[in-house]
């Protein structure tokens, strides 16, 4: 069986981090308000499930991160600052939080095999929908200076989405976390240095 190492976990994070942007590739539906429908959750919600807490976390940080200092990787080619004063910008920035905790519920789970599609579509619900959506919404409310009450009700439009992209990370993380069990373990295996 393979092991951790820190370059791999990297090299993984790096990949997750990519996975993000490419799911922008895919063509925003436009929604009147300014945030777009896309697969970015997807994305995120895969970062969790597949990655565990810390590295789906900085898998997306870094999406993040790049996005601001100025790579267009963003939804509809989206890079800079000004995305945190668009109405988009509660949902961008709760992106690595929503990882984190999906993350953090698929790790903790792991050893429930006989419920494990149930408990990892639990663990994106909770991080994809529960911590994203909230924040999204705050978003709404402060940058496209919508009341709670307009702010959620636009945020609704979403939800239908997300559910059918959580049915889709659950599904290929089972199937990754069969073939590569060792994934969410808590700590890469340190390689002993080889003499010469």
């Amino acid at each position: 069986m393979r092991t951790r190492t820190a370059t791999t976990d990297l090299a993984l994070v790096a990949v997750f981090a990519a996975l993000v942007a490419a799911c922008t590739l895919v063509p925003a539906v436009p929604v009147g308000i300014g945030v777009p429908i896309t697969l970015q959750t997807l994305g995120v919600m895969l970062a969790g499930l597949v990655l565990g807490p810390l590295r789906g976390f900085l898998a997306v940080l870094l999406y993040v991160l790049v996005g601001l200092a100025g790579l267009p990787v963003f939804a509809q080619g989206g890079a800079g600052l000004a995305n945190l004063l668009k109405p988009s910008a509660g949902y961008l920035l709760a992106f690595p939080l929503g990882a984190l905790v999906t993350g953090a519920l698929a790790a903790w789970t792991r050893n429930v095999r006989a419920w494990r599609p149930l408990t990892l579509a639990l663990s994106a619900i909770a991080g994809g929908i529960l911590v994203v959506h909230p924040l999204g919404i705050l978003g709404l409310m402060v940058n496209a200076k919508l009341s709670l009450a307009k702010a959620f009700a636009v945020d609704l439009i979403y939800l239908p989405g997300d559910l059918a992209k959580v049915a889709i990370a659950t599904a290929v993380a089972a199937v990754v976390h069969k073939a590569f069990p060792v994934l969410l373990a808590s700590r890469p295996r340190r390689v002993p240095a080889t003499s010469q």
